[in-house]
């Protein structure tokens, strides 16, 4: 698993100019699923976005996470971030999960971090999507398992 990790002051998702999920302070999560990932993947990357420190103290240094602010966070799926771009000039998606595999990873993710007790909004799996952000910091973090 892969994910794109943004501190944000407000973010959104919107489907055919429709939101469909809308944030204030927190993380937007973009989640891309690889073909071998498993549930011990979910479990260690909720638990790391969850205890992240990267929201400011009062001393403005990166020291509490978004549990420790109570922050809201919105998750989106995105395949497109296992694009290999190493040959060609078209993205290569082989390494991407499968979207019957996918989805349920995904859905294993969302579930797993809605056991925070934050509020947590979500894109639509599969869905083309405007995703809307305004980046705190800025502050983009990555992580794979």
């Amino acid at each position: 698993m892969k994910t794109v990790i943004q501190r944000v002051k407000e973010a959104r998702v919107k489907i055919k100019n429709q939101i469909i999920g809308e944030i204030n302070k927190g993380l937007l999560v973009l989640i891309g699923i690889k073909a071998d990932d498993t549930e011990k993947d979910v479990k260690f990357l909720t638990e790391k976005i969850l205890n992240l420190r990267i929201f400011p103290d009062k001393e403005k240094k990166m020291n509490l996470s978004l549990l420790d602010i109570q922050g809201e966070i919105l998750i989106v799926s995105q395949f497109t971030l296992y694009g290999n771009c190493r040959k060609g000039r078209r993205p290569s998606f082989a390494q991407a999960a499968p979207p019957e595999i996918a989805e349920k990873l995904y859905e294993k993710f969302v579930k797993e971090i809605k056991k925070s007790g934050l509020k947590v909004k979500t894109g639509k799996f599969g869905a083309m999507m405007a995703v809307e952000l305004i980046n705190d910091g800025p502050v983009t973090i990555i992580l794979e398992t």
